[in-house]
Order: C-alpha cells, then sequence, then structure tokens
C-alpha cells in the first residue's frame, strides 16, 4: 500500500517601514511529493474494542495509589480519629459509642458526623492492569488504521480541509525568502521563529481550524481536579509523529492541543486519546520509513 506525501513551500516575505522591519509573514502552499510505501499497520483490521482496553490498560499502569495513613495512636492519628473520646459505659440507657471527653458528642465511629471512613482506599491496593504485549501491538497498529479514515476522524471532532488526504505525510520543507530557496527536512526546520512556522503548515494543509478548535477551547476544570494540578482542560487536536524529536518537535509542543511523539513510542493512547480512535494525525517520510 502506497500513499502520496504532500511537500510544503513557505513563502517568507517581511516589510520594511520607516521604523525597521515588522515581523516575517509565512504563506505555505502544499504539492504532491513522492509515493512513500506505507507499513502493513496502516491497513489493518479496526479494532475498537481492543483500542479502548489498551489504553485502560496503560491509565491503570501508571495511576499513583492512594489512600489514609496507618493509625498510630495519638502522636499520628489517621483523619477521623482526632479527638479525645471515652466510653460512658452500661447501664445508661444509650449506644455504646465513643463520645468526646465531657460531652454527648459522638466522635471517631463511622456512623457519626466527622467520623472516620469505614472502608478507605488503601495504599497497598494494586490498579494494574495486565495487558499481552501481543494486544498492545493489535491495539496501536488498529488505532493506526483508524488514523487513515477521513470519516472516524471527523467523527472524533477534528476540522479538517475536505480535499485532505489520508493519511497525512510530509515529505520535504523549502523557505523561499528574497528569491532564494532552502530546502530543509522536515524534522530540522530552523528554529527562529519555529512556532509559527509550524502553524503556518498546519495551515497550508488544512489543519488550522482544528488548531483554532483547540485553542479556543481550553476552559477551566470543574471539580476537586482544580486543586490537584488539573486546573484546566485543553481538547486534543494534531498528533505529530516523528523519527525523532527535534527542532520540528519543540516547534509543535508550544501549540495548544497538538502532541509530539517518536515512532518508535508511539502507543494507541497517543492515537486514540480517551479510547477514542480517529485521531487527525500527521506524520513525517523519516517516521514512516522507522516504523517498516
Amino acid at each position: 500500500m502506497k500513499a502520496t506525501s504532500y511537500s510544503l513551500n513557505n513563502e517568507i516575505s517581511q516589510i520594511e517601514v520607516d521604523a525597521g522591519l515588522l515581523s516575517e509573514t509565512y504563506e505555505v502552499s502544499t504539492e504532491n511529493g513522492s509515493k512513500v510505501e506505507l507499513p502493513e499497520s496502516f491497513s489493518s483490521d479496526i479494532r475498537e474494542d481492543m483500542v479502548k482496553d489498551a489504553v485502560h490498560s496503560s491509565r491503570a499502569n501508571r495511576r499513583q495509589p492512594y489512600g489514609h495513613r496507618t493509625h498510630d495512636g495519638k502522636k499520628a492519628p489517621q483523619a477521623g480519629m482526632k479527638h479525645s473520646v471515652e466510653w460512658w459505659g452500661k447501664g445508661r440507657g444509650v449506644s455504646r459509642i465513643m463520645r468526646k471527653t465531657g460531652q454527648r458528642t459522638a466522635a471517631q465511629n463511622p456512623h457519626t458526623r466527622g467520623g472516620r471512613r469505614a472502608h478507605g482506599p488503601l495504599v497497598e491496593k494494586d490498579w494494574s492492569m495486565k495487558f499481552n504485549t501481543k494486544q498492545k501491538r493489535i491495539a496501536r497498529d488498529s488505532a493506526i488504521a483508524a488514523t487513515c479514515n477521513a470519516e472516524i476522524v471527523a467523527s472524533r471532532g477534528h476540522r479538517f480541509d475536505e480535499s485532505l488526504r489520508f493519511p497525512i505525510i510530509i515529505d520535504k520543507y523549502t523557505e523561499v525568502k528574497d528569491g532564494q530557496s532552502d530546502a530543509h527536512d522536515p524534522e530540522s526546520i530552523p528554529l527562529s521563529h519555529a512556532t509559527r512556522k509550524f502553524v503556518a503548515m498546519m495551515q497550508g494543509l488544512g489543519l488550522g481550524d482544528d488548531l483554532d478548535r483547540a485553542k479556543n477551547g481550553r476552559s477551566i476544570r470543574a471539580g476537586k481536579g482544580k486543586m490537584r494540578g488539573r486546573r484546566r482542560r485543553t481538547p486534543k487536536s494534531v498528533l505529530l509523529v516523528v523519527s525523532q524529536t527535534g527542532a520540528l518537535s519543540k516547534a509543535a509542543r508550544n501549540v495548544p492541543g497538538v502532541d509530539v511523539v517518536a515512532a518508535r513510542d508511539l502507543c494507541a493512547e497517543d492515537l486514540a486519546p480517551g479510547g477514542d480512535i480517529g485521531r487527525l494525525t500527521v506524520w513525517t517520510k523519516k517516521a514512516i520509513e522507522e516504523m517498516r
């Protein structure tokens, strides 16, 4: 199975005024590049159930254990046990509940206000989930095949031009400035204004609307997550797959919603966050060659 890649040409212009030079503007155009031989994983059967299990397993295996500490008397009491209590004894016609010293208020018991939790979480609990290596490979290949289907990608909520060809593979990148053209490998673009160039590249491919969707869709999370390092929620946008992290990955990681991953580290969760297949994925030609 072969696919036609994209060659990107970036026209760089800069206007000079009395105060000096203004910032550079980029206009990226696309051309058909060379034919790329795709690995067998791009034509695999789509197993959505296997992808969901793989994502659930990877999320469970990195879950951090949590729970209350062991009760160690007054020196280190657990939550709900930080009271001086006594039992009144029998013969009073009241339930045998521990009460605060000198008061009638009950304490420490699980069924009293402010008491300890009856069966709280334990640090010793094992949250891990076993998932075989062959199953992981099948799930990854299924998620890769789903990224080649425009209908599945659109059903996930991504926005792109209807004329876009899947899979999206970048072959060459050329910068044209003052009549001079410099060809670069897509993964080694010049670091000067690299993030702006990456955004222009995605807009030239027809993915600008999806970048705007992720940027404008950032919101403050509801609930306790706001106090636990997960205050803001950003929608997932483009996944960039490269052969090795370099200039292009440094440029892309600054854009909201964009993730970068090396081909050797690619897994089902990268391609299907939350277990939902069909993420909008951009590949470099070197990344495709490394996966063969």
